[in-house]
């Protein structure tokens, strides 16, 4: 099965589903959905404040990270960014495994458009670009320590 992958003109991508991720740039910001995901199952994100993932998933977003990196859009918007610093690791915490969900949690800038405070389940929620390479590295770190 493939999915057609668009963001606008500066990012357009024919990729096949992997771990059933979705992602789509556009405007300086990457937006990844998960459909068909249970609740339970379901990204926990708190809105500005950080992202958790079920464990089992962390090889397979990854790989959708390194994709997102690999395009023009990416580049343009890291290019265009005023903050230099914001690609960098330490925008984002270590991976933390929570044993009672099984979910690995990292602290930093992602949104999903909730105001309510706390990680609550999304569907998709949003990175702008720049900070993707910051987010990388932590999930890579994590999974080679693991």
């Amino acid at each position: 099965m493939t999915l057609e992958i668009t963001g606008g003109s500066s990012f357009s991508a024919l990729t096949r589903e992997t771990g059933h991720w979705t992602r789509r740039c556009a405007e300086g910001a990457v937006t990844f959905g998960c459909p068909g995901r249970t609740y339970e199952r379901a990204p926990r994100v708190w809105g500005g404040r950080g992202l958790g993932l079920p464990e089992d998933e962390l090889t397979a977003f990854a790989a959708q990270l390194r994709r997102v990196m690999k395009h023009e859009a990416y580049w343009l918007a890291r290019a265009g960014c005023r903050d230099r610093r914001a690609g960098d690791a330490t925008r984002w915490s270590p991976g933390r495994y929570d044993d009672e969900d099984g979910f690995v949690y990292f602290t930093g800038p992602c949104t999903h458009g909730d105001p309510w405070p706390g990680y609550r389940p999304a569907r998709s929620f949003t990175i702008a670009l720049p900070h993707v390479r910051g987010l990388r590295v932590r999930v890579a770190a994590y999974l080679a320590a693991g």
